[in-house]
């Protein structure tokens, strides 16, 4: 029992003591407003209002997004210092010459 004790307390001691990874989340948000002097776009979940960074290969698409629209991120979470970075986004509605941007470019579909 008590070799079981120290092995889950080694355990959650490592667990606590060891940074965290990055970890992906994906947001069905409204886009509220792009930024593009700080290379952000604005959106929302049910209780927050929040900036993403839109990463180099996307700035070239990012006002290709319908503000008012509808659109799929996924993003990259980066810890409280850094905003979350787009990974990848799919517009779901509204319109677009940019619908699914990839992490590296554009489809229109």
């Amino acid at each position: 029992m008590k070799l079981l004790t120290f092995s889950l307390s080694l355990f959650f001691l490592t667990m606590t003591a060891v940074p965290g990874f990055a970890e992906d989340r994906s947001f069905y948000s409204p886009v509220i407003y792009i930024d593009t002097e700080k290379n952000q776009i604005l959106i929302s979940t049910s209780a927050t209002v929040f900036y993403i960074e839109v990463p180099e290969a996307a700035k070239p698409h990012m006002e290709k997004l319908p503000v008012s629209g509808l659109v799929d991120f996924v993003v990259e979470m980066r810890g409280d210092d850094k905003l979350p970075l787009i990974k990848t986004w799919k517009v779901k509605s509204g319109e677009s010459t940019c619908m699914y941007f990839n992490g590296k470019e554009c489809k229109d579909r």
